[in-house]
């Protein structure tokens, strides 16, 4: 019991012990992370397996190991020695979790502590203004009329298949959001976590352990892009949601037309909840038929597969997960996009 009880002391201390991002920024981010995190995505870009979900499993037969042995050595155990079996297994599964949470710190978890992107780039709070919001959701709004035709006729990859022209798109924008690294870049994965996924709205996530994109099966193609490169930009070490959303938005800027106009898709939604209804109507107008009918069918699919009350539990976990590693706006963080988008002078794309 002491090695469970040593790592539980030594996990409840990382989690709590101050930190300074300046160090983690070099050391970590720019150094361990960026050494590790190439072989640790090149080794799971091996098999189309997600290997989170072989962790997953391995641990849920684990935790199902443990409980039988528990039960099977209290009945054995002779009557006065029985309490103590029960604690004994609670030790055994919090030194596992313990250690679980150590190995998240090192392959990727420290990323959360890292300097702010405001703090790493030119960023101007003087161009926070509702006048540019509305600006740029005019832009936005025609840029989705001028690309609407081209990118649907754009021959896009399967599912499941790295995106090579996206992946150039990535590596050609890396320096406008603060990637100095060469990251290996994820292939997109389907995982068994897929249901859930769907059912709460969840679009993708980046698994912590292996670096991997897993990716739901129901995104339309209009969508993919811009989930896959925020999903990539986690595995550069963005850990921020708001971060991540910026450097994907920036990635698709960089893109075929399809990436382009996936790109503005998203900066569209976004940028119009954050204008009040007048001006969100205003902008609505200028807004085609084609993609309108998109957002319907971004909406319907929505509609067909969340279960709101799976959903809303998922994200309020979520929330306090990312409050947990320092992320002050927990689920918040998502919309953070729109003061990078307004805040960093955008550079000029192809």
């Amino acid at each position: 019991m002491k090695v469970q009880a040593a790592l539980i002391g030594l996990a409840t201390a990382a989690a709590v012990a101050p930190s300074s991002s300046a160090a983690i920024e070099r050391w970590y981010s720019n150094g361990l992370f960026a050494r590790l995190q190439p072989a640790l995505t090149s080794l799971s870009n091996l098999s189309r397996v997600a290997f989170l979900d072989v962790l997953i499993l391995a641990l849920a037969l684990g935790l199902v190991v443990v409980t039988i042995r528990g039960v099977a050595s209290r009945r054995r155990a002779p009557r006065g020695d029985r309490p103590g079996l029960p604690l004994q297994g609670l030790l055994r599964i919090l030194g596992l979790a313990a250690a679980l949470y150590l190995v998240f710190l090192v392959t990727w978890g420290l990323n959360y502590r890292r300097l702010p992107l405001v703090q790493r780039l030119p960023f101007d709070p003087a161009r926070l203004s509702a006048d540019r919001a509305r600006a740029l959701a005019v832009e936005s709004a025609a840029r989705l009329n001028a690309l609407y035709e081209p990118a649907h006729a754009d021959a896009r990859p399967p599912q499941y298949v790295l995106d090579e022209e996206l992946a150039a798109a990535f590596r050609a924008a890396a320096g406008q959001f603060g990637v100095s690294s060469r990251p290996v870049l994820p292939r997109p994965k389907r995982s068994l976590l897929d249901p859930y996924f769907l059912r709460a709205g969840v679009a993708g996530m980046t698994d912590p352990f292996f670096v991997e994109a897993l990716i739901a099966s129901d995104l339309l193609p209009v969508e993919r892009p811009i989930v896959i490169a925020h999903e990539w930009s986690h595995a550069a070490g963005l850990a921020d949601e708001g971060e991540a959303n910026f450097a994907g938005w920036l990635t698709c800027l960089r893109g075929t037309p399809a990436h382009q106009y996936s790109g503005w898709l998203f900066a569209y939604g976004e940028l119009t909840n954050s204008l009040g209804e007048r001006d969100r109507r205003a902008v609505a107008a200028e807004l085609g038929p084609g993609p309108r009918a998109d957002l319907l069918a971004i909406a319907e699919r929505l509609r067909r597969h969340i279960n709101p009350r799976l959903s809303a539990a998922g994200w309020r976990v979520y929330d306090g997960y990312l409050k947990a590693n320092r992320v002050a706006a927990g689920a918040a963080s998502y919309s953070e996009v729109v003061r990078l988008m307004l805040g960093v002078e955008r550079p000029a794309t192809p």
